[in-house]
């Protein structure tokens, strides 16, 4: 293995670099002014709570949590080099971590897809919330089956979120990313409830997913558009309200 590479991947490197990561990100947080969107999300989310969210928009996400015993969080972050520095830097953000990742091609077992799933499954039931990224991996802004199969198994309901920040630097990579700057305007925007049946067939869940992939698009261009100081229109009803006008 090249010196780089082993020092990238040394125990020392990862510490080290997820505690930078940290400290940067709780800059970040704290010299910006945070606007929630709707302002009143917490009194009204189900918790324990699935809360999902685009790749690229994870940085921010281990301050939704609040500190207090209704917001156990556990985030789900993959076993790959990077995942291990932003695992580091989560847990020193107070937010445990489990550690495994979905797949699309063959290889869910290999990267502790199954593992992770049960672990989700057991800490909701522990009630913990759970966080993890809805992406299918390597594919941006395509939501996969993973987040609406733990909700069907664990009986609980997925909160689609986003944040954004008016001062970012967007890349150019699979997943969108944007890097959170200092002294911004950061949007956190987040809609829900929505359940998923435990006895929902095939099309169901299919529908499910696609509702959840709107979801998370409509947060995510609500987010940038506060951030960014646009007209914003009234939130709509998303989710189970949404259902319950329709059934009315």
């Amino acid at each position: 293995m090249p010196l780089m590479k082993r020092i990238v991947a040394s125990a020392a490197f990862q510490s080290a670099a997820g505690s930078i990561a940290a400290n940067y990100l709780r800059l970040v947080w704290h010299t910006s002014r945070i606007v929630r969107d709707p302002p009143h999300m917490y009194e009204e989310v189900e918790t324990p709570a699935i809360v999902a969210f685009w790749h690229g928009q994870h940085f921010l996400a281990p301050f939704i949590k609040r500190k207090n015993d209704s917001h156990r969080t556990k985030v789900l972050i993959s076993r790959h080099r990077d995942g291990e520095i932003n695992a580091r830097a989560a847990e020193k953000l107070g937010i445990e971590t489990i550690r495994g990742s979905g797949a699309h091609n063959g290889e869910f077992h290999r990267k502790g897809g199954t593992v992770a799933f049960t672990a989700m499954r057991d800490a909701l039931a522990e009630g913990y919330n759970v966080a993890l990224t809805a992406d299918v991996p390597k594919v941006s802004r395509i939501c996969g089956m993973g987040v609406i199969k733990l909700a069907q198994h664990s009986g609980r309901p997925i909160y689609p979120i986003a944040i954004a920040s008016s001062r970012r630097i967007e890349l150019d990579n699979w997943d969108k990313s944007a890097i959170n700057l200092p002294f911004s305007r950061i949007a956190f925007c987040g809609c829900g409830p929505f359940s998923v049946p435990a006895n929902a067939d095939q099309t169901t869940l299919e529908a499910k997913r696609q509702e959840i992939e709107s979801a998370l698009n409509d947060m995510t261009a609500r987010a940038y558009a506060i951030a960014d100081g646009k007209p914003v229109p009234p939130m709509p009803q998303f989710g189970d309200a949404a259902a319950k006008d329709l059934s009315a």
